[in-house]
Order: structure tokens, then C-alpha cells, then sequence
């Protein structure tokens, strides 16, 4: 019998076991024996290992865009909104450094299966980003030479790559709150319409 608690265990053992041994070594057997189920369970709630795959993205990602979501939604400042992306996204993949593992190596290396897969959460999570330039362009508070399409992969391939620092334990004194403001002020500098204001 199909259970909300089963299936969100699933989708955790997947995350930790695509993180650990890739998308395409791993295998169901690996993810029922990380989650404690029956292999049979597996294909009780997903249809093949790409399936999985795909609801790790969506729903864990999907949670990540629900959060910046209502952090933002009643702010007016593009500047802040951009600080808050950044914030969050950084916190995140320190405390889940299973999803950001996935985050950073299976999503480029299936890519094609990801493309072949227009409707995701991770489009609307990139898409956030560059809401918030084209506000920010409206309101006169980022240069208008920016293109929001090259800003939001900009800004999270660098957050990206941040991240990596927490998963590979190179330069790991850095702290989540310099690491922050860092990142925060490379990008403003870069994109303020008028910087020294």
C-alpha cells in the first residue's frame, strides 16, 4: 500500500544514493536498501531510476522555490529579494549537501534527459532569478544592459560552484555568513544600476 511517508523516504535514500554513487551506477536495489524497503516497493511509487530522478528535482527543488517564494512575496526591493535568493540557496546546500551533490553532477551530466523534460521546478527556480533582474530593470535599480537570461545562470552557476566548497571540504573556513555577503556583494556591484548609491 502506497503512503506519503514511504514515498518521501524513497525520494531521501534516492537523493543520498544518486549523491553518493551517480545517476547511472546507482541501482534500485541500492536506493529500496538505503530507504529499507523491498526492491519490488520501488516500482510501487516510481516507474524506473529517471523517474526518481526527476521527483528528486521536482520535489526537492520544488520545496526550494516555495521557500524563496514566500520569503520574497512581500518584498519590493529587487536588491533584497536577490540577497534573499542567495541566502537561502547557499543554506540550503550546506544543510542538504546530498541534493546539492545531485545538484551539481547530475544535472549536467543528464542533461539530455533533463531537456527532454521541459516542465520542471528547477526552470521555475532559475526563473526566479531572472523575475527579479527584470523587476529590479523596471524599477531603475539594476542597469538595463543585463540580460535576465544570462544573469540567472550567472548567478546560480557561481552559487553553484559556492556550494561545491561545503561537498569537497576545500576552504571550508569559510563561513555561511561571509560566504553569503560576499556572494551577495559580487553580484550587486555587478548589476546596480548605480553601484556607489
Amino acid at each position: 500500500m502506497k503512503t506519503p511517508d514511504k514515498h518521501a523516504k524513497i525520494i531521501r535514500a534516492a537523493t543520498k544514493v544518486f549523491a553518493k554513487k551517480g545517476f547511472f551506477n546507482a541501482r534500485i536495489s541500492d536506493i529500496a536498501k538505503e530507504a529499507k524497503v523491498a526492491d519490488g516497493t520501488i516500482y510501487l511509487y516510481f516507474n524506473n531510476k529517471y523517474d526518481m530522478l526527476l521527483s528528486v528535482f521536482e520535489e526537492k527543488i520544488g520545496k526550494l522555490v516555495e521557500q524563496i517564494n514566500s520569503q520574497i512575496e512581500n518584498e519590493e526591493d529587487p536588491r533584497r529579494m536577490l540577497e534573499l535568493f542567495i541566502a537561502n540557496h547557499l543554506r540550503e546546500m550546506k544543510k542538504n549537501k546530498n541534493l546539492a551533490e545531485v545538484i551539481q553532477i547530475e544535472l549536467r551530466q543528464t542533461n539530455k534527459m533533463i531537456k527532454d523534460y521541459r516542465n520542471n521546478k528547477f526552470s521555475e527556480y532559475l526563473n526566479i532569478i531572472s523575475q527579479i533582474i527584470k523587476d529590479g530593470q523596471k524599477q531603475k535599480v539594476f542597469r538595463h544592459d543585463i540580460l535576465p537570461g544570462i544573469a540567472k545562470r550567472a548567478i546560480f552557476g557561481a552559487l553553484d560552484e559556492i556550494a561545491r566548497i561545503w561537498n569537497i571540504n576545500i576552504d571550508s573556513e569559510y563561513a555561511i555568513d561571509e560566504t553569503e555577503n560576499q556572494a551577495i556583494k559580487i553580484f550587486l556591484v555587478g548589476i546596480l544600476e548605480n553601484p556607489a548609491k
